[in-house]
Formats: C-alpha cells, sequence, structure tokens
C-alpha cells in the first residue's frame, strides 16, 4: 500500500471519533499540516469527509452511503455456505443457517447430515420458536423490551415434556443463551434430535444469524454432540469475521470439549 492511501486511510478511524481540525489530522498521521490538507481535500473531493463552517473535518455523506449499501448487498447465506459444507463434512450432522423475520425464525440454508436418518427440516420453513437452537440465540440477541414483548405474545406448544412452558422459563433461557454465546435444542421440539447453535454476527456486533449443528440421539448422544459445539463455534465466527469484512479464518484442528 503507498504511504498516502495507508495515511488516507488513517484519517477515517480519527474522524470516526468526532470531527477534527487540520492540526489534529496532522499530529494524528504525524505528518506536515500542508501533506494532511493534501489528503484531506482528496477525500473531500469522493464525499468521503467533509469540511464544516467551523473549519473542522468529519465523515462525508458519501461514506455512510456506501457503507449502508455495502450491507444491503450483502449476502449471509453466499458467505456461510462453504463453511455449513465445511462443519457437515467434517461431523457428517445436518448444518443449519437461520434469520429472524419479524415474530419468525426461518432456515435460509441447510447441509444434509451423510447418515440415512436425515431431519425433515426445509429451507424456507419457519423454525419452532421457544425451542430451537437457532431462534434462542437469534431472540437472545435482541434487546430486552423486544424480548420480553415477543416472549409475552408468542405461544408455547408442549412439544415435548423438554419444550420451555411459559414466558417467564423462556426469558431466563434467553437470558442463559445471551450470557454463553450458544443454545441448545435438546430434545425440546422431537425427543429423539439434538442441537447446537451459534451467532453469526454482522460487523456492529448484532446477531444476522444462527448456525447450528443437529443429530438424532441414535447417531450420536447429547453429550457427544455438544462435544462438538467449539466446531459449531469457530464455524460461526469464521462467517462472522467474512460478513463483517475482517478476513476467513479455518476451522480449528480438532474440537473439544465444553463451550
Amino acid at each position: 500500500m503507498s504511504q498516502s492511501v495507508d495515511r488516507a486511510l488513517g484519517i477515517l478511524p480519527l474522524l470516526a471519533r468526532g470531527p477534527a481540525d487540520l492540526g489534529g489530522v496532522a499530529r494524528e498521521l504525524d505528518v506536515h499540516k500542508s501533506t494532511a490538507l493534501r489528503l484531506l481535500r482528496t477525500l473531500h473531493a469522493h464525499g468521503l469527509v467533509y469540511r464544516q463552517p467551523d473549519g473542522r473535518y468529519r465523515l462525508g455523506a458519501h461514506l455512510f452511503a456506501l457503507a449502508a449499501e455495502a450491507v444491503e448487498n450483502l449476502d449471509v447465506r453466499e458467505i456461510a455456505h462453504p463453511h455449513l459444507v465445511e462443519l457437515g463434512a467434517r461431523t457428517g450432522h445436518t448444518v443449519h443457517l437461520a434469520v429472524h423475520q419479524d415474530d419468525e425464525v426461518v432456515y435460509i440454508d441447510k447441509v444434509d447430515s451423510r447418515y440415512p436418518v436425515r431431519m425433515y427440516s426445509r429451507i424456507g420453513k419457519p423454525v419452532p420458536l421457544t425451542v430451537a437452537a437457532v431462534s434462542k440465540v437469534l431472540l437472545a440477541d435482541l434487546p430486552e423490551p423486544e424480548r420480553r414483548a415477543l416472549a409475552a405474545r408468542v405461544e408455547y406448544p408442549r412439544y415435548t415434556a423438554r419444550s420451555i412452558p411459559d414466558a417467564d422459563a423462556f426469558l431466563r433461557e434467553l437470558d442463559l443463551v445471551r450470557d454463553q454465546g450458544w443454545a441448545a435444542d435438546l430434545g425440546g421440539h422431537e425427543e429423539s434430535i439434538n442441537c447446537v447453535g451459534a451467532p453469526v454476527r454482522g460487523a456492529d456486533g448484532r446477531a444476522v444469524a444462527a448456525m447450528s449443528l443437529s443429530a438424532p440421539g441414535v447417531v450420536v448422544t447429547a453429550e457427544e454432540l455438544l462435544d462438538l459445539l467449539p466446531l459449531v463455534r469457530a464455524g460461526a465466527e469464521a462467517i462472522s469475521r467474512e460478513y463483517a469484512g475482517s478476513g476467513p479464518s479455518p476451522l480449528p484442528a480438532e474440537a473439544g470439549a465444553g463451550a
């Protein structure tokens, strides 16, 4: 990277903290004021910085427009799919990607298990809101007033004896998920199916999707599935880094125990 480009890019984090005058920019970059002015004029010409009437500079409207357009055009499914395939190949189990839309959590991608026993989940199908691991991950990320309002208006079907029975229990579960950073459904929807999930986060730290690994109890026990949780979390974190634009990262060589 050329020195001029490097210096120009160094201005943007400074102005993200608030407006700065020419002297402040020059001190931050450790350059002469004439150099700082030349860089600021170039950024100003492209709408990336704006000179206020008081002579200070701030980030320009065009920069925000570019950021908004980039976020709008990001396809989390496209970014995530190779990671879902990799996790599926490494574990042999079913991998899902889901997003939160209004009062529904919907599967947007799936990689099937290699085992003969398959799950009947489908892309585009809403998931059981109060029991599924992906739902818990996404809803736990909502601000507390939204979590409480949602918990008060949804229904609590008793799919199994392990299903969450009411709003108070649901809120406690979401608090736990929020604290630990992952969720599990151990027979809450179907007695024979277990699932663990982790959030995919955007640049602002908010959950934009959830990734999960599911398997029937006849294939692996709940404890054995939980042993694979580090792989799920590492996969979700790798997707998060790519989605947020901070670069890819491989899954760890081996899965360990615990969360």
